[in-house]
Parts: structure tokens; sequence; C-alpha cells
């Protein structure tokens, strides 16, 4: 059943003039308040000079004319591809077409040996990718963990190397600076056969956190989008702010400033190159006031990016958002339940590009084997919603209906075999449907046990070697790879 890129937009939770209501907030806030900067983005700043925005030099602010933002976001591309390197797993960002994979950058995992929780290595990088790999539902790979174990100098092209030979999925990452960019991309078109061909399937693209909430220009993470725009590597433009801690505590104020954020960021990137592929990346969230915490899995954070895809939809930009968070510290209840009901929403909402879908615990803290698996099932639950029902001749089967009869039963009936294994969601094996006995024979296990069994299994399957060992051995000659051959 290929349930990848079907179409949302059953869950709009702003109404069509709402949704142009908080447009026409954002581009007041643009013109009226503006946004400020960190030092180092003088070119940037010259460049909105030179292309109309005002700049308040003494105060650092920057004011963007309606005009001016109209005209850069109309450059974005409407349609992005994100390639994998199997053409399988390729991505058609666009409308309402829904994919769904792993995100965050966790540094604790719940070790699948010891149930105990201990600091992410770049083994369990390439573990958790290769599960990813094996999971049919989970669309694409966004780097889950931080490798813990390594020296800060060697993250970029080490997370990137780990994924592309765990996975043939799209992977994305951010990046520490501009060289590390620069040296992903290398690498990267070391397997790709060149950085032309590279640029025709791209099967890396990178995060930048370019706006720090409330309205201000990181000044590295700016650089970095900047400089992918360049190479024509897409960039998702991630902003977090969190409702009353970095934007308004109400959910249309957080929402008016996010996509402003979002209207700066894309018109920056349009006039650094124009075309330039790129995502809405704005993630809200909200804040836990009794905790000063993040509050992962609250419904409204299902809601708000539900309604981040119409704002970036309106104005024709593919958008990047979260689903699937918790802030459950174990694969329990609360996180089957915070999971499903923020993925359900983002999924009907139409969203393109749903990062944190899969593996996350702790509000992004910590990952677990188990986890993966339990949101592979969950992600398959909400993909089947967006399949719909099928209604024709065949589905609707009234000759069946009328060769059965009243009184008979279709339990055995031709119909009834073609379609068994295709008309409903069977999962990956974590859902139990069996009798109490039968249960009890196998051991009684519960769904995170039955989960992680299911990880042990996969992981035991023969390594992949999606990168060729003679580009292996150069890129490993080029560059300090840390992960060990096995």
């Amino acid at each position: 059943m290929n349930l990848m890129g079907l179409q949302g937009g059953q869950y709009c939770p702003l109404s069509p003039e709402q949704v142009e209501i908080v447009h026409e907030a954002s581009l007041k806030i643009l013109e009226k308040t503006g946004i400020t900067y960190e030092q180092g983005l003088e070119d940037t700043i010259q460049m909105l000079d030179n292309n109309g925005a005002a700049i308040n030099r003494d105060r650092k602010i920057i004011t963007f004319p309606k005009d001016m933002i109209i005209e850069q976001v109309a450059k974005a591309p409407e349609k992005i591809v994100l390639y994998g390197q199997d053409p399988k797993n390729d991505l058609h960002l666009t409308e309402n077409r829904v994919h769904l994979g792993t995100g965050g950058a966790a540094i604790k995992i719940l070790d699948p040996e010891t149930g105990k929780i201990r600091p992410t290595t770049l083994k369990d990088l390439y573990d958790v990718s290769r599960l990813v790999d094996q999971l049919d539902n989970i669309h694409f790979l966004v780097k889950p963990c931080v490798a813990t174990d390594i020296d800060i100098e060697d993250y970029n092209v080490n997370w990137f190397y780990t994924c592309l030979c765990a996975s043939s999925k799209h992977v994305m990452s951010g990046v520490n600076d501009e060289k590390g960019l620069h040296d992903v991309i290398e690498m990267a078109s070391m397997i790709a056969g060149g950085l032309d061909k590279l640029q025709e399937r791209p099967f890396i693209s990178t995060i930048a956190c370019f706006a720090i909430s409330p309205l201000k220009l990181c000044t590295q993470s700016t650089r970095i989008m900047q400089e992918a725009n360049r190479f024509r590597i897409p960039v998702a433009l991630s902003s977090a702010p969190m409702a009353g801690s970095t934007s308004p505590l109400t959910m249309a104020g957080t929402l008016a400033q996010l996509h402003a954020e979002q209207l700066a960021g894309i018109t920056i990137c349009q006039l650094t190159k124009a075309g330039a592929p790129l995502l809405y990346g704005g993630i809200p969230g909200l804040a836990n006031l009794k905790t000063m915490g993040y509050s992962g899995g609250a419904v409204e954070f299902g809601m708000m990016n539900a309604a981040i895809h119409q704002l970036s939809n309106h104005i024709k930009v593919p958008n990047y958002n979260s689903s699937g968070l918790s802030d459950s510290k174990i694969s329990d209840a609360q996180a089957g339940y915070e999971k499903a009901l923020t993925s359900l929403l983002a999924s009907m909402g139409g969203s393109n590009y749903i990062h944190h879908s899969a593996g996350m615990l702790e509000s992004m803290l910590t990952i677990a084997h188990e986890q993966f698996v339990i949101d592979d099932e969950i992600i398959g639950n909400c993909c089947k919603v967006l399949k719909g029902i099928d209604v024709d001749v065949e589905h609707l089967a009234l000759e069946v209906i009328d060769s059965v009869g009243p009184g008979g039963n279709f339990m055995m009936a031709p119909h009834t075999m073609t379609h068994l294994r295709t008309e409903y969601y069977n999962g990956n094996g974590v859902t139990d449907r069996k009798s109490r006995e039968k249960w009890e024979q196998d051991g009684s296990l519960d769904a995170r046990q039955r989960a992680l069994a299911i990880a042990g299994k996969l992981l035991a399957n023969p390594k992949p070697t999606y990168i060729p060992e003679e580009i292996d051995k150069a890129i490993r000659k080029k560059f300090n790879i840390l992960l060990a051959k096995e």
C-alpha cells in the first residue's frame, strides 16, 4: 500500500478569510515593527537596502514595504522535489501532498539493551537511520540525534555521511557553518557524480534556523541559508516561536509573527538567488508556563502546524513543519495519543514535509528504537485516513452482494480474498489484535515490547551499501569519517 505523497487539506483550522487576515497582519508587522539582526550580516543588510527595504542602522531595524515582500515571495518555486538516492523515495512537495519523517537533534536515547537513558553516539545515528530506511511509512530522514561522542569540527560531514550510507531516503540536516555546508555539498557531489548531478537530483537538503524569535535574524544561520541558495541546495527556513515565551500567547498572534518571519526569510532567499528552492519552515509551538520549558505534545501544537500549511499554501510555497512530539519520557499511552493527534492534524492539514514525526520523546531530547517502529504505524494510520474510501463498481461490490444474497456470508467470497490485504491498513506488527489466550501464549507483550522486538529484527537484516566502495574510499581519504567500516 503506497501511503506517501497523499492529498491532505481535509482539516482547515483557519477559514479562507482568517488566512487572509493573518497574512495581512504579518505584512503590517514587517512594514511597521520590522525585524532586527545580529552583527556580521552587512552584505545581507546592504542587499535589502538596495532592493527597497528601509534600514535603521542605529536601531538595527529592517522594515519591508508590502510590495517588496509580495514581489520576492512570488519568485519562490511552488513545487520542489527532494530526491532519494533511490528514486522510489523521491518527495514531490506541492499543494496538499503530505510526507512525514524524522527530525530533531536528540542528545539521549533509551538504550535498546538496558532500557536506561544514555547519550547518543554516531553508531546510534547509523542504527536509527537503518531503521528508518526499512520502515515504509517514514518517508524521509532528518538527522534525529546528535553524535555526542565526536568533536564538533567533525559533525557536519559525519552526520550526513552516516545517514547517506544507512538509508536511500532523502537526507536533511542542519550544519554548523558555511564551511560545513561546503564540505557536505562536496561529499554529496562525490556520491552523485558531480555538483551538477547533485543539483539535478538533490538527495540532501539543509535546515537554517535563520530566525531567532521574535523577529531577529541569526547571523550564522542566515549566511548558511544564503549559501545554500547560491548552490541551489534546498533549504528549510526554520523558525520556531513558542507561544507565551518568544511569541504572543495566543495562537493567532503566534501565527502572525511566525508568518512575518517566514516572509522576511523567503524575501532574503529570493534576493540572494531568484528561484532558489526552499521550504517555508514555520514550526509554531507553545511554552509550558509552569516549567518555562517546551510543550511538544499539546493538541494546539497540531492545530497551529496545520494552520501553517494554510499560510504557506496561501503564498504558494511548500512547507516544512512538525508533528509527533511528546512530553512523555517513554513509549507509553501518553506518547501514543499525543503523537497520533498532532500527526493526524498536520497530515489532514496538508503539510508537505512534516518532520519530528517519528522516534522523538521528552520534547525532542530523547529517541528510542521502539518509538520509531510505533510511529511508523501511527504515520501509516494517518496516511490511510488521507487515502480515503474508494467508491467505484469494484468497491461497491453490488454483484458480490447479489451473489451472496440475504442471510449469506462474505468471508469466503473471492471478492473478500482479493481485497483482504489492501482495503484496510494492517500496520507493521505493533498493534495486537489477537485473542487474550493467544496474546498470553506469545508472552503477554505490550506495544513497546513488540516494537522493540521488531526493531531488533530489522537491525539484524543485512547492512545496506548505498555508497559504492570506490566512492567510499575517496570520501574517507578526503574527510575525517569516523563511522567504523563493518
